[in-house]
């Protein structure tokens, strides 16, 4: 029975994934944190890969589509992916499961949530104000960062928390990637954080599993609901508010976020 708890937690996270686009990893850490009382350790190590592989079908669609822009990846992943192996080489130095590092992980973790759902509400006010579309001429100079070093700097960031807890390339990517590239339309932003989390996750994820930090057989259950559920929440996204149901995610991973800090 415990098994299909599992797989609908999957389908739950994957529908809201579909729905609005907010990154799974805000939803799935906590979500088997304290709804299953698995160890920070294992919920956030799963989840990376959880989130590598529900994403790489999103990256596929969205390349064919051609409104990836791989300059932008390339420069956000020269910073993260170098961060995401050190900070690795860090955990397992210290221990995943040692006491002190768990606290550093659910703290770290709680902030995350907090500065996810800010960046979550913020979208919902200002999401209209970002250009939907620009002329094809114009996209190579909206590409362009004003220095070269803020991208490579803000991936190093995003590198080292998404590794310790699996959050941050989601609505907290969007947000910074909006104000870096702020002549560029929202569904390039996307689809540039959502190419950029592909590789950043599956290092990540990879690296947790190479030190013990990954429940497989978890981690088959997830997708088995998860990949159903992403497929039904970007039918039914039509038919729904996006701003009512990002408004409520806010507030649920504020919640989260307050939380898991105070424990």
């Amino acid at each position: 029975m415990h098994e299909f708890a599992f797989v609908f937690a999957g389908f739950a996270v994957g529908l809201v994934v579909g729905l609005t686009g907010v990154g799974g990893g805000s939803l799935m850490t906590p979500l088997l944190i304290f709804a299953f009382g698995i160890k920070p350790h294992l919920a956030i190590g799963t989840d990376l890969l959880f989130a590598a592989f529900t994403k790489m079908g999103g990256t596929i669609s969205l390349a064919r589509a051609r409104i990836v822009d791989w300059r932008i990846v390339g420069q956000v992943a020269a910073g993260s992916l170098p961060a995401s192996l050190i900070t690795l080489y860090v955990l397992q130095r210290l221990g995943p499961a040692n006491p002190a590092t768990q606290t550093v992980m659910t703290t770290t973790l709680g902030l995350a949530l907090l500065l996810t759902a800010v960046a979550t509400f913020y979208k919902v006010l200002r999401g209209k104000a970002v250009p939907k579309a620009i002329a094809p001429e114009l996209i190579g100079q909206a590409t362009r960062a004003r220095h070269w070093a803020q991208p490579v700097l803000f991936g190093a960031v995003i590198g080292t928390l998404v590794t310790i807890t699996s959050v941050g390339a989601g609505a907290i990517g969007v947000l910074v990637l909006m104000m870096l590239y702020p002549a560029l339309p929202l569904p390039r932003i996307v689809a540039a954080d959502i190419a950029h989390a592909v590789p950043l996750t599956l290092v990540a994820g990879l690296g947790h599993a190479s030190i013990g930090s990954v429940d497989w057989p978890l981690l088959l259950k997830l997708l088995a609901g998860s990949l159903p559920g992403i497929w039904v929440g970007s039918h039914l996204m039509r038919k729904t508010s996006d701003r009512v149901i990002r408004s409520l995610l806010s507030l649920l991973l504020a919640y989260a976020g307050v939380k898991l800090i105070s424990i």
